[in-house]
C-alpha cells in the first residue's frame, strides 16, 4: 500500500466485514489501508482483515465525503421534482453501486438485470432485480440496501425495492465491454 493510502481511524466506525456482511466496530487508532474508494464508499484493510465504511464516516479517514455520498444522504428531491423520474437518472445511480471487492459498478457488472418504475397515486416506485457474482456473498444484501438508497435519491422517486435473484445464473459474459476493460479482460 501506498503510505497516502495508510490512515488511523480518528474515532469508532461501524464497518462491514468482507465479504461475510457483517456489521462491526472498527475503534478509534486502528490503522487501516485504503485499497478502494469506491461508489462513495470506502474498502479498507487491516490487522482485523477487509472492511466496507460508508462514504459517510469519511471523516474518521481522514477523508472528505465522497459526492457520491453526499447525494444519497441529501435524500430524494421530490419535493422540488413533479413527473416520474428520469430512467436514465435511475441507471446513473446504479452505476455508482460498487461490490467492494471488485472495481466495477453493478450495472457494467452486469448484475443489474432489469428496473421498473411503477406510478401509483402520482408516486414513483421503482423495483430494481439483480444478482450477485456469487450465491452466499454475505455482501449482498449490503450492495442491495447501497442500490435501495442510491435510487431513492434520485429526484422524482417515491421508493424503492431491490432484490436479489439467481436467475439466470451471473457469468463474466454478463460484464459491459467498459467492465471487462477495466478488470483487464479485453
Amino acid at each position: 500500500m501506498s503510505a497516502n493510502n495508510q490512515r488511523v481511524l480518528s474515532r469508532d466506525v461501524e464497518a462491514t466485514v468482507i465479504p461475510a456482511g457483517d456489521k462491526v466496530t472498527l475503534p478509534a487508532g486502528s490503522k487501516v489501508d485504503i485499497t478502494h474508494r469506491l461508489g462513495g464508499n470506502f474498502t479498507v484493510v487491516c490487522d482485523y482483515g477487509m472492511f466496507r465504511i460508508l462514504g459517510a464516516d469519511a471523516e474518521a479517514l481522514g477523508e472528505e465525503l465522497p459526492e457520491t455520498a453526499a447525494q444519497a444522504e441529501a435524500g430524494s428531491a421530490a419535493g422540488d421534482h413533479s413527473g416520474p423520474p428520469a430512467e436514465d437518472a435511475i441507471w446513473e445511480a446504479l452505476k455508482s453501486v460498487y461490490d467492494p471487492e471488485i472495481p466495477v459498478n453493478i450495472v457494467d457488472l452486469g448484475l443489474v438485470y432489469s428496473m421498473e418504475i411503477m406510478e401509483e397515486a402520482e408516486q414513483y416506485h421503482v423495483s430494481v432485480q439483480m444478482t450477485l457474482t456469487a450465491p452466499g456473498c454475505g455482501m449482498g444484501p449490503a450492495i442491495a440496501e447501497d442500490a435501495k438508497g442510491r435510487v431513492e435519491s434520485v429526484p422524482g422517486v417515491t421508493s424503492a425495492q431491490v432484490d436479489i435473484v439467481w436467475d439466470p445464473p451471473w457469468t463474466q459474459d454478463m460484464i459491459s465491454e467498459e467492465g471487462k476493460m477495466e478488470l483487464g479482460l479485453i
